[in-house]
């Protein structure tokens, strides 16, 4: 096993249990949470209407997508689901405050988007679900499934 193998599957662990434990704490109220219901009214004020269908939505997204990426499995869909709810996190919340996560601003979001872009761009490697599958090497195609199916959640989301 190489040390580029288990780099890989550290940036897969952390990033997509990260991301689950996200999906779980609005889905749950697992790890200090708000759940579904507090979620629901947060998504409602943030103008996705009905709140809870895309809490739930926005929650099933980053707890599959989450998981997929920690596991390696269909991980240019996974990466999808999540750059899908970090552009629309971007858009509704914290797009407006510019730059920095110290001003709620956009920098965490888009560091999460590039993680999981390369990811799918490299692939998740050997130590991976994946490793039986053609995009277990990445490449533009996984890339471009990834930002492109991404792209076009946040796009249905956002204009409902």
């Amino acid at each position: 096993m190489s040390a580029g193998e288990c780099g890989l599957l550290l940036i897969r662990l952390t990033f997509g249990l990260l991301t689950a434990g996200h999906g779980a704490q609005k889905l749950f109220g697992l790890f200090g949470g708000p759940g579904l219901a507090a979620t629901g009214r947060g998504f409602d004020a943030l103008g996705y209407h009905p709140g809870k269908v895309f809490a739930v939505i926005g929650g099933l997204s980053e707890l599959a997508g989450g998981l997929g990426l920690a596991v390696g499995l269909f991980t240019p869909l996974a990466a999808a689901a999540i750059i899908g709810v970090m552009i629309n996190a971007m858009v509704t919340v914290s797009g407006a405050n510019g730059l920095w996560i110290q001003d709620n601003g956009v920098e965490y979001s888009v560091a999460i988007c590039i993680v999981v872009l390369a990811l799918a761009a490299i692939g998740p490697g050997r130590l991976s679900l994946d490793r039986f599958f053609p995009w277990r090497d990445g490449g533009w195609l996984a890339a471009a499934v990834a930002l492109g199916l991404g792209g076009i959640g946040a796009a249905i989301a956002l204009s409902i």
